[in-house]
């Protein structure tokens, strides 16, 4: 079911409640005035009474019903509508009526009650207001009724006259309730126009001039995706043109080996160096893609999961044993050290193991031979110490770079170690620094 637009259902929701609170102020309108027509015509009607108990009925004659409807004009001030509307009749104490005023009066029914009582009467069975009461004498009960029908009349032009202004400013609200919603909906259409017409590849900011305070946040937490976005495509278009230009050496290495082994079918030795130098190329353009691989995870965030005890001893050990074989062709020692506390608690262990691996990686590939690696894991900080290599102090701010290796380096590598370090490092709160002294190198990661 298709919903009703934000825009027409504070319309409807604001007529309704303006008809609701009309109606309701209506409806009190009409029984104020209901009252006070109530009580102005019952003072009138006891006036009425009144005057004619102190009339004169043990003596009767035919001139009596003349003096009375001249009593009853001077009452009712001339009022043709008032005259049907009202009626009066006198009855004795054994119920007969003596006399009327020949028009609603005769049909008044005799009541002991006294006071006010409403009763049906005619042909038609209208309901009317009589007051009873009892002559001066006290032989005579005095009945002094009107039409409740004309009292409603009345009333109703009472309200009429109060609630004609009325319906005319509601008219007027509600086309000022319009058109006042459609003006404050126009930033809203204005930056649905906006996104609907925009080039998907427009990511500038939206503009925030004259947006009300309540879309305010809505467009600022737009605009922030925006530039999320930008960077993201910003980083994966920089990746992709660095990995092309990083592979594009490798695979024409590979290509040209392939050649030489083709063409070399008749000097076994030199095709066997010629299938080892392929062997090892394609083994550093496997690790060179993996790499690749796992910093683009990193920059883009989803290798972030749910932090959990991390058992230094082991990740640590598992990383020792997996470069064990590529540290003693070199000669190479590898000295773990940890400390309890270690400097991190919880973390993600499968990316500490990338980061040790990669941290030991590099340490092994640009150290020297006989060299020594030591791997240190303090309350404080871990810390990977290598010796006989060295590192221009210049380079130091580069190193973290992807793709950055200093010139003259002989070691075969990618440039990304040490730039998936740092984005390990950074996904778990923590900073790297790099600290180069004559032919030691160290790296640091600490909280």
């Amino acid at each position: 079911m298709k919903k009703l637009s934000l825009k027409l259902r504070l319309i409807i929701s604001f007529l309704v409640i303006a008809a609701a609170v009309w109606l309701a102020s209506g409806i009190l309108a009409w029984n104020e005035s209901r009252e006070q027509t109530d009580e102005f015509f019952d003072t009138y009607q006891l006036m009425l009474a009144r005057q004619l108990s102190a009339a004169d009925w043990q003596n009767i004659r035919p001139d009596t019903q003349n003096s009375v409807d001249h009593l009853i004009d001077e009452m009712e001030d001339d009022g043709d509508e008032e005259d049907e509307a009202i009626g009066f009749a006198v009855f004795d104490k054994t119920g007969k009526m003596i006399f009327h005023d020949n028009e609603n009066g005769k049909y008044f029914i005799y009541n002991q009650a006294s006071g006010f009582i409403n009763q049906p009467l005619g042909r038609k069975h209208d309901m009317w207001r009589i007051v009873w009461i009892e002559s001066s004498d006290g032989k005579y009960r005095i009945a002094v009724g009107q039409e409740l029908e004309y009292r409603n009349e009345i009333a109703l032009e009472m309200v009429e006259e109060t609630f004609v202004p009325w319906v005319c400013g509601l008219a007027i609200l509600f086309l000022a309730i319009i058109i006042l919603i459609s003006k404050e909906f126009r930033p809203l259409k204005k930056l649905a126009y906006d996104l609907t017409t925009r080039k998907p590849d427009d990511l500038s900011s939206l503009d925030e001039t004259n947006i009300p305070t309540e879309i305010l946040p809505l467009v600022r937490a737009m605009n922030n995706l925006f530039e999320k976005i930008a960077d993201m495509l910003k980083r994966e278009r920089s990746f992709i043109a660095d990995s092309a230009h990083e592979l594009r050496s490798p695979l024409t290495a590979l290509k040209v080996q392939l050649d030489v082994a083709e063409m070399a079918e008749d000097d076994k030795k030199m095709q066997q160096k010629a299938l080892k130098n392929l062997r090892e190329g394609i083994e550093r353009s496997s690790r060179l893609v993996e790499q690749m691989l796992a910093l683009s995870k990193l920059e883009s965030g989803n290798a972030s999961g749910e932090d959990e005890e991390l058992n230094w001893g082991l990740i640590v050990g598992n990383a020792v044993d997996e470069q064990q074989p590529t540290a003693k062709l070199k000669n190479i020692s590898i000295n773990p050290k940890i400390a309890n506390p270690a400097f991190l608690e919880k973390g993600q262990s499968f990316l500490w193991a990338l980061l040790l691996r990669n941290l030991l990686d590099n340490a092994i590939r640009y150290s020297g031979e006989g060299a020594d690696i030591n791997l240190e894991i303090t309350e404080k900080a871990l810390t990977c110490r290598n010796n006989k290599v060295r590192v221009a102090k210049e380079h130091l701010a580069r190193l973290g770079e992807r793709f950055f290796r200093p010139a003259g380096q002989k070691a075969q590598g990618s440039g990304l170690g040490l730039s998936i370090v740092e984005k390990i490092a950074a996904l778990h709160g923590c900073k790297v620094s790099y600290m180069a002294n004559d032919d030691v190198f160290s790296v640091t990661i600490s909280k």
